[in-house]
């Protein structure tokens, strides 16, 4: 269903539009400046409300969420067990610091080691956090810790993405990103992506680890390939090198396996993870073999809401429901659907990525601006490259789902096309 949109909107000035978004928020229409920071840019609808695969603004404006909060919400908004473990959990306990044991978290890690093992036990021991970047921090203070004195380097990829704070920026192989926050951590450094021989160049005795995405996300969906991650596996293990894999946003059956490495046949030393994890409840972890784990020590690394309960009893909820329902099949099969669907609109080229994260090339037009229609018209993506859309849909789509989303997008797609011919 398409949104109202007012017709002074074009004229109004970001902070306007901003404040107008969150106009029924109480006492903002009473400020003269929005009172959040302006990091995301002024946002165009305000949610308040989800089911499933769908949302709804403040206008009662239906859309049809194909974005998932950045492969977030993997089993839809609202999901019964999700809602009924954080309900209660809510009425129990919700804190008592990392110097006691809880509920919910020793469950959780024994989960996460199966699953990581595909089904077996992996053998490794995990951190909890609150985020993705936090978990990759983690992962990078252990390589260093693990390393040892002159052994600190961590080699990532162009195009990667791996978090905001100062190390996990530094880590991301994007320099345009660098510049307003220079000086940045030193002990990284980039190689082309898919690229073995460029990979091996870098690898002196100073590197601790090598640290890849198996579907570079933000980069532009951009999935490894079987030769070189076991090509990577194998340097690294010729050398005494880590081989770190971030799963942010392609772990818990999002590319149609487990975690997105399982694709390639390989066994890294550390892995993280978010996003899906707590279906909308912040949690990372940063999982890692155990005898490489045992390179910390009480005191080198803590979070003080890493792993509490209310957390952890939303993401055991998303697990047991996700190996319930077979997460992974579901991405598998509904992504071969959505990518079929998505090729047979006349404006797209190719389809990339696994399972449910895909990138959609788009012949002759501004793929930001079809996403900012596709919006105004109730679906909801995004650009994540100047010519291709990111879809990351909820995993337990269905056909229906699929057939709106083209119709929505192949409607764009052809006033966009009609514009620019």
């Amino acid at each position: 269903m398409s949104q109202q949109t007012d017709s002074t909107a074009t004229e109004a000035t970001p902070a306007q539009r901003h404040r107008a978004a969150l106009s029924n928020v109480e006492g903002i229409d009473e400020m003269t400046r929005c009172p959040l920071m302006p990091t995301y840019g002024p946002p165009s609808v305000q949610f308040v409300r989800g089911a499933g695969a769908y949302l709804w603004d403040a206008d009662d404006n239906k859309y049809l969420d194909f974005l998932s909060g950045l492969a977030v919400t993997s089993l839809g908004h609202a999901h019964p067990a999700v809602a009924e473990a954080v309900s209660v959990q809510a009425t129990r306990l919700l804190h008592v610091s990392n110097l006691y044991a809880t509920e919910h978290n020793g469950h959780v890690a024994m989960a996460l080691d199966r699953l990581i093992g595909d089904g077996a036990p992996a053998g490794g021991q995990v951190f909890f956090c609150n985020s993705g970047a936090e978990a990759n921090e983690a992962a990078i203070k252990l390589a260093r810790r693990h390393g040892g004195p002159g052994k600190h380097v961590v080699v990532c990829a162009f195009q990667s993405f791996h978090g905001r704070t100062l190390a996990t920026l530094a880590a991301t192989g994007q320099p345009q990103k660098w510049d307003a926050f220079q000086p940045l951590p030193e002990g990284f450094r980039h190689v082309i992506w898919d690229d073995l021989e460029e990979l091996e160049k870098v690898l002196d005795e100073t590197v601790a680890a090598v640290f890849l995405e198996p579907v570079q996300g933000e980069g532009g969906v951009n999935p490894a390939t079987v030769e070189y991650f076991q090509g990577v596996e194998a340097l690294c293990r010729e050398r005494g090198i880590l081989f770190m894999v971030d799963e942010v946003q392609t772990g818990l059956a999002r590319t149609g396996r487990w975690f997105g490495f399982q694709h390639f046949d390989v066994s890294p030393d550390v892995v993280t993870m978010a996003k899906a994890l707590g279906n909308g409840v912040p949690i990372g972890a940063c999982w890692a073999k155990a005898e490489v784990a045992s390179a910390f020590s009480p005191g080198d690394h803590a979070t003080t809401y890493g792993g509490q309960p209310l957390a952890t009893s939303a993401a055991r909820a998303v697990l047991a429901t996700m190996e319930a329902i077979d997460a992974p099949a579901l991405a598998t099969a509904a992504g071969a659907r959505l990518t079929e669907a998505m090729l047979a609109l006349p404006a797209v080229t190719s389809v990339r990525g696994l399972g449910l994260l895909l990138a959609i090339e788009l012949d002759g037009v501004d793929a930001p601006a079809v996403a900012a229609d596709c919006l105004k018209a109730g679906l909801v993506i995004n650009g994540v490259t100047p010519t291709a859309i990111r879809m990351a849909p909820p995993l337990i789509i269905e056909d229906a789902h699929i057939a709106e989303a083209a119709a929505i997008l192949g409607s764009v797609l052809a006033d966009h096309s009609g514009a620019s011919s």
